[in-house]
């Protein structure tokens, strides 16, 4: 399994993920989740994944396929295409769906790597069915297109796709649930890209600390609004001072709640 999160905010995208991969209690390996692509200038994609390892590979290298193809029958790149604002097309002269090079805007991209998860898992889901296991993928895409403002979507195994907003401005996948707290209770779109990442970092730790699926090097990249690059991206292993000083702070701050909480009526008159 493996947690991946990212955050929605005025000044830009944090992006956190884990890197554990375990395909049962005695096969754990460390993959990166965090993969980032600049097809062109005017534009950044951020994409983590979870899910089955083989189906989220293949789309990468699909998607990094098409990022190399050459131009279509009629001499057009997809590249020239997008610079003109309009739709390259395939040898039999059909609309080709618009992939990180053409895409005008961030939806039709998380539109494309749902369509390429759909056709990996269709391609697979036979034989997989019948050794018990499951193909499915779901992916957080986040980035920004000239002229656009920055975004996030995450993208569901079945191809479909929500966009975060101003009021629901965090996307998890994979082991959501350990590491939601924090972020309900102290996220805002407000933050700062540094308080963000530790938000991010906090709830990775967390996760990590209550599913032993989840694991180091944590990986942290923060993507500022209209800059179209990643400003910062660290990898933590568990021994890293960022990673020790904050587990110590959140849990002694969980501490010291603890004895802030309003007492008990029978606290104030005990028998």
């Amino acid at each position: 399994m493996t947690y991946c999160v990212a955050f929605l905010l005025e000044k830009g995208l944090v992006f956190a993920s884990d890197s554990r991969t375990n395909a049962g209690v005695d096969y754990i390996s460390t993959y990166s989740k965090m993969h980032v692509f600049q097809p062109a200038p005017d534009r950044l994609f951020v994409l983590m994944a979870a899910g089955n390892l083989g189906t989220t590979q293949a789309v990468l290298n699909r998607i990094r396929r098409d990022l190399a193809a050459a131009a279509v029958d009629d001499g057009t790149t997809e590249q020239g295409a997008s610079e003109r604002g309009t739709a390259a097309t395939t040898n039999e002269g059909t609309p080709k769906r618009p992939d990180l090079r053409s895409a005008r805007y961030l939806f039709e991209v998380a539109d494309y790597i749902g369509h390429l998860s759909v056709a990996v898992q269709r391609q697979f889901a036979t034989s997989l069915r019948e050794a018990g296991a499951t193909g499915e993928a779901s992916f957080i895409l986040g980035g920004q297109i000239a002229g656009e403002p920055h975004g996030l979507y995450l993208i569901y195994p079945q191809g479909n796709a929500v966009m975060a907003t101003a009021e629901t401005p965090f996307l998890q996948i994979g082991e959501s649930k350990y590491g939601k707290p924090p972020l309900d209770y102290v996220g805002h779109p407000g933050l700062s890209l540094e308080d963000g990442a530790r938000l991010c970092l906090v709830s990775q730790i967390i996760t990590r600390r209550s599913n032993l699926t989840v694991g180091p090097p944590f990986e942290i990249a923060l993507v500022p609004a209209g800059d179209l690059r990643v400003s910062r991206r660290m990898k933590l292993d568990k021994d890293a001072p960022e990673v020790i000083r904050a587990m110590e702070v959140w849990a002694t701050t969980m501490r010291e709640s603890v004895q802030r909480l309003p007492r008990f009526s029978w606290e104030q008159d005990p028998l």
